[in-house]
């Protein structure tokens, strides 16, 4: 879905690899530094090579009684754990939640591929996300999670709880540029072209160990079919979209706008940043790094304890990384 966006990152890293800056002493004192600027992740990934970003992946974490859950940060294609969340990890990390976040689905374990993920088979992205929250449970004695995800981050978690074992341990779900009512496409053709090329060259696919709390998914479906039939939703979960209407990679945007199946519980809310605020000029990039976005977040994972949602002048953030990546 993003192959733009994954050569403009991919070209951001290696053509400022050789000039990183030396990592600064991080301080595990809060408050964190907030910079609402989506570009910031690539300076954290420079700055600390296959790092972590300060306040995440934190295994002695422990939820406070305003904040049990850990939060899971799941990223789009292209994005990693530090790319994609360099806004909204010390956000949630200042407010007091646990908070995770992995990089799935890279296609190497050398630098600065491995901090590119997202582009491998779904299937294989789904079970890795299953392995890390599994480690999250376990080290912070949680039973649920809280989901945030950015584009294919919004579709990954799902199938690991329709399908591997993660039904009944998520609470709130939030979803920012989705596309739940959009066919397969270019991360599913990538995805599946891999695997058929890994076979053909007698790759045997990833191991998986036995998981009695899995289930199949319908050897009919596809990838994309099995995550959205009959519905992405499941009971129990207060999910939230969040979509922009300068989505300029899921057309049309409002395919991320979807009610909750009728005659559930089901608790769905739907919200397009530019509702009440036109000068949010948000992008699929900018929407994870700015303000506005960062308030609706936080009002979501916590509806009890609603914040002021700000509206201040937001700008794209594509034009920029291909500025970024035509110099250098």
């Amino acid at each position: 879905m993003v192959f733009a966006m994954v050569l403009t990152v991919a070209g951001a890293l290696w053509c400022n690899a050789g000039t990183a800056p030396a990592a600064p002493a991080a301080s595990s004192s809060p408050p964190l530094p907030v910079r609402y600027d989506f570009l910031a992740g690539i300076s954290a990934e420079l700055a600390h090579p296959g790092g972590s970003l300060p306040g995440t992946n934190d295994y002695s974490c422990r939820g406070s009684a305003a904040h049990p859950r850990p939060v899971i940060l799941v990223h789009g294609s292209g994005g990693g754990r530090q790319t994609n969340w360099a806004t909204l990890a010390p956000v949630l990390a200042n407010a007091g939640y646990c908070v995770f976040a992995p990089t799935y689905g890279a296609l190497g374990t050398v630098w600065p591929v491995s901090a590119l993920g997202g582009l491998g088979p779904k299937p294989d992205s789904a079970w890795q996300l299953k392995e890390f929250i599994d480690r999250v449970r376990q080290a912070t004695g949680s039973e649920q999670v809280d989901i945030v995800g950015h584009s294919l981050g919004t579709e990954i978690p799902t199938y690991w709880m329709k399908y591997l074992g993660g039904r009944g341990h998520v609470a709130h779900y939030v979803s920012l540029a989705p596309y739940w009512r959009q066919g397969p496409d270019d991360d599913d053709v990538r995805g599946e072209t891999i695997a058929a090329f890994r076979a053909r060259l007698g790759i045997p696919a990833p191991t998986r160990p036995a998981c009695p709390e899995c289930r199949p998914a319908p050897t009919d479906l596809d990838f994309n079919q099995a995550v959205r039939q009959p519905t992405p939703y499941l009971p129990g979960v207060r999910y939230t979209n969040i979509v922009t209407r300068h989505d300029e990679i899921v057309t049309p945007y409002d395919v991320g706008i979807l009610a909750g199946p009728a005659g559930t519980s089901t608790s769905v809310t739907n919200i397009v940043v530019q509702d009440g605020c036109p000068a949010d000029h948000s992008d699929h990039l900018s929407i994870v790094a700015n303000p506005r976005s960062a308030a609706l977040v936080l009002n979501a994972l916590d509806p009890a304890h609603p914040r002021p949602v700000p509206c201040v002048p937001v700008s794209p953030v594509s034009p920029l990384l291909g500025q970024l990546t035509s110099v250098g």
